[in-house]
């Protein structure tokens, strides 16, 4: 089993590369990094990469890079033992140079790296600041089996399950690092998701984003599974982009239980199913129509 320690960053194809370049730089604050013709390398503004683009025919996740505390042929085994196709790549991003690459149940390759070189701090002002890539949520057609892979494969722990159908999972401290629902047969990237550091940087975000008539689809709201302050809206490419705060945390695997916070149902905060009703936000109840599809 390979253990994940934290996502690093996510490879989206567009089919308007400029455009999507524009809107990551001088509306979500990320800092282009580097360029090639067809790719763009985006990094937070302290120097985490978080974002590669290519150009491609639509707009879509294509892979998503996890950081790991084992070296790459200790991986590779492990997963030649477990009957899973993996290649060693290297010179894919600036920031990392050698990564594990194989493919998760539902499609999306994976890439494991070990180690990663920042990119110099960014002092440009700008409208919000994020701090890093949080989590990526994904419709999958089979989630018993995608759960499976990412517990098994990636030693990722479920955090918290709504009813049968929609799990939260974490590889580090954060509640959650990906997300699975499974809404029918189709398979597709729901959301992206960027931390920001507290409610004062959402409620910037808000009137910056409105300023640049990027209106919100959802939000501001507390989510109940998970605990964290959001605001959802779309990206140039029709993607919903998430920013987040107050993200719940279980600094310590032994103990079991998630840190105490005072909007917490439970004391301790300890995983659970929760009911299928189960609200979407503790300050406006569930989602708007479509927003789960």
């Amino acid at each position: 089993m390979i253990k994940t320690r934290r996502i690093g960053y996510a490879t989206f194809e567009t089919p308007d590369l400029e455009r999507q370049i524009d809107y990551y730089v001088h509306i979500f604050g990320l800092s282009l990094a580097d360029r090639e013709k067809n790719r763009a390398f985006l990094s937070t503004r302290l120097g985490q990469q978080a974002v590669v683009l290519e150009r491609g025919e639509e707009a879509r996740c294509t892979r998503i890079a996890f950081e790991a505390d084992d070296d790459l042929a200790a991986m590779a085994k492990a997963l030649s033992a477990n009957n899973i196709a993996a290649a060693r790549k290297s010179g894919l991003t600036p920031a990392v140079s050698e990564v594990l690459s194989f493919a998760d149940p539902k499609g999306t390759e994976i890439e494991v790296f070990t180690s990663s070189t920042p990119a110099p701090v960014d002092t440009t002002p700008n409208g919000f600041s994020v701090i890093k890539l949080g989590h990526l949520a994904f419709n999958v057609a089979d989630i018993q089996k995608v759960t499976t892979f990412y517990q098994d494969v990636l030693g990722f722990r479920v955090s918290d399950w709504r009813s049968d159908f929609f799990v939260f999972m974490r590889c580090g401290p954060d509640h959650h690092t990906v997300n699975f629902a499974s809404h029918g047969p189709h398979q597709k990237m729901h959301h992206i998701a960027f931390e920001v550091k507290d409610w004062a940087e959402i409620q910037r975000a808000c009137d910056f984003l409105g300023r640049h008539n990027y209106h919100l689809i959802w939000g501001p709201g507390r989510h109940i599974i998970g605990h964290n302050v959001f605001i959802y809206h779309r990206n140039p490419d029709g993607q919903i982009m998430e920013l987040y705060c107050e993200l719940d945390q279980m600094k310590d695997e032994s103990f079991g239980y998630f840190e105490p916070r005072p909007w917490h149902q439970d004391q301790p905060q300890r995983p659970k199913v929760w009911p299928a009703d189960t609200l979407g936000s503790y300050w406006g109840g569930r989602a708007p129509p479509g927003f789960g599809d």
